[in-house]
């Protein structure tokens, strides 16, 4: 006869002190960074952290219930909660209320609620009891369209509220997939993608294509041991092509010489080696050959597909902004090297008042933002200035400093010490939480794990990458740290769920 767990005696509660340490930090965090000197009882309903008081208290109403409710529950209502959620985020866009940009949230009377926190849950439980069918079989490619549908679903609903951070969120399951047995193959190409995504803007088209090129016919040249094919490789592509990079100004006559000459070369060793490397050697080819052409669509893509905003972070954060420094400077000392009757002084002159306009519109932005957020954090120096001491976020140059900017208020105020120590939470809460997924019994319950697990590091990641500029800035919040009700009971939910289940974790739920 089996009996019942005893929900509360098997609870991991190291997991569970991580969680209360970082809900508590970030309420102190969130004092600091809206501090009234009039109202500073931590429990003012008319500020933000009075607020959020609130919010956590019923926080942990959302953690006792999630962990009253027995865990074969969570896997009946998978699809019906996956349903539900995506339904709430798609009436968002028809009655939600528009909030800086984007229509993201509902709205009754002053409280608001943001439904993409929870379609988080409801795509983590639907994916998990997928994964977990007898039938289904992770490395098939029709499994992988399927899983993709079911994340694509709710993303692409809440890319057209706009909110671009939310939806990059959902690109997290990727790692979920990984674990369950999808090829490594997947996360390379998305890895490949984003470097040239990057690496077309900044450099030219025609310079990377005539890099690849000399970079397949050096692989070609050593898996095959054929140094007679690379020195040729090597006279016939990058001889030639240096010297036409250097006179042509036609990048396209230039990208197909390269790719002519390519594959006349690869074509040409086809000859000398076995029929049976041919299906590698294709392979690399086609690589070579896609990985040219979406250079060519990047910037197409810069320009038309993505937003205005969005281009900017992109550009910020790829040193635009010292770039348009230096031509500023350029063209000033141009300027006041030409005599006053030159005829070039009108267009520089000109030249010179863009560049300034373009680097006016850059730092009154979102640079603005991620410049005074740097200030914040290195001000901070090693032990920080002390709690409520923080000039940056006394007298608020960090806008949206309590939630998405959060991360810059422990910088200042703890230093790196604080800093560290935060890290070094949400690191044991992952960590803890990939090692309970690996000891689960049951599909259901280890995948839901590498959920909650892979959501978490995406928003820590990118959340506190942003904050100092080495991510781009997309407003997503720091879980348990960042001011608001949606993103802490969604975040509660997702984790107390999961302790829920690791507690019949000797049961089979499948």
């Amino acid at each position: 006869m089996r009996t019942k767990p005893n929900t509360f005696a098997n609870l991991d509660w190291l997991t569970i002190g991580v969680y209360l340490l970082l809900v508590f930090m970030g309420w102190l965090n969130i004092y600091a960074a809206t501090y009234d000197a009039d109202n500073p009882s931590l429990f003012d309903l008319g500020q933000s952290y009075g607020k959020q008081a609130i919010w956590i208290g019923l926080g942990l109403v959302v953690a006792t219930l999630s962990l009253l409710i027995e865990g074969r529950f969570y896997r009946n209502i998978a699809y019906g909660s996956f349903i539900f959620t995506t339904l709430l985020v798609a009436g968002v866009l028809v009655f939600g209320k528009e909030i800086n940009g984007a229509k993201s949230w509902y709205a009754i009377g002053s409280f608001t609620l943001q439904p993409s926190e929870f379609a988080k849950i409801g795509t983590a439980l639907a994916i998990s009891a997928f994964l977990s069918e007898f039938n289904v079989k992770a490395k098939e490619f029709s499994t992988t369209l399927k899983a993709l549908v079911l994340v694509g679903l709710p993303a692409g609903l809440i890319l057209l509220q706009p909110d671009a951070g939310s939806t990059l969120v959902f690109a997290s399951f990727i790692f979920v997939l990984y674990r369950e047995g999808l090829s490594g193959n997947f996360l390379l190409f998305g890895l490949l993608c984003a470097v040239l995504f990057v690496l077309a803007l900044l450099f030219e088209i025609a310079s990377l294509a005539l890099i690849l090129c000399l970079l397949t016919t050096l692989v070609y040249a050593s898996l095959y041991a054929n140094w007679k094919f690379l020195a040729g490789g090597f006279a016939l592509i990058g001889i030639p092509s240096y010297v036409l990079l250097m006179v042509v100004e036609k990048p396209l006559f230039l990208i197909g010489y390269l790719v002519l000459l390519l594959v006349g070369a690869i074509v040409y060793n086809f000859r000398l080696r076995e029929i049976r490397n041919r299906g590698q050697r294709n392979r690399m080819l086609l690589v070579t050959l896609a990985s040219i052409g979406f250079m060519f669509t990047v910037g197409f893509i810069f320009n038309n597909v993505l937003k205005e905003h969005q281009r900017t972070r992109i550009t910020l954060l790829l040193g635009e902004e010292s770039k348009l420094e230096d031509q500023v400077n350029e063209l000033k000392l141009t300027l006041s090297g030409l005599p006053e009757d030159a005829p070039q002084r009108k267009e520089v002159r000109n030249d010179l008042r863009e560049k300034k306009r373009s680097l006016h519109r850059l730092r009154n932005g979102v640079g603005w933002n991620l410049r005074q957020s740097k200030i914040a954090i290195g001000s901070g120096g090693f032990a920080g200035k002390g709690f409520l001491q923080g000039t940056q976020t006394k007298y608020n140059y960090v806008p949206e400093q309590s939630t998405d900017f959060i991360f810059c208020t422990v910088g200042e105020e703890w230093g790196f010490l604080g800093s560290t120590v935060v890290i070094g939470l949400f690191l044991i809460l992952m960590g803890r939480l990939v090692m309970m997924a690996e000891r689960q019994r049951s599909a259901f319950s280890r995948i839901y794990g590498y959920c909650v697990a892979s959501i978490l590091f995406f928003h820590m990641t990118i959340n506190i990458g942003m904050t100092i500029g080495l991510a781009p800035v997309i407003g997503i919040p720091l879980p348990f740290f960042s001011y608001g009700g949606s993103s802490l009971w969604a975040f509660t939910a997702l984790l107390f769920i999961f302790l829920r289940l690791d507690t019949e974790r000797m049961q089979v739920l499948r």
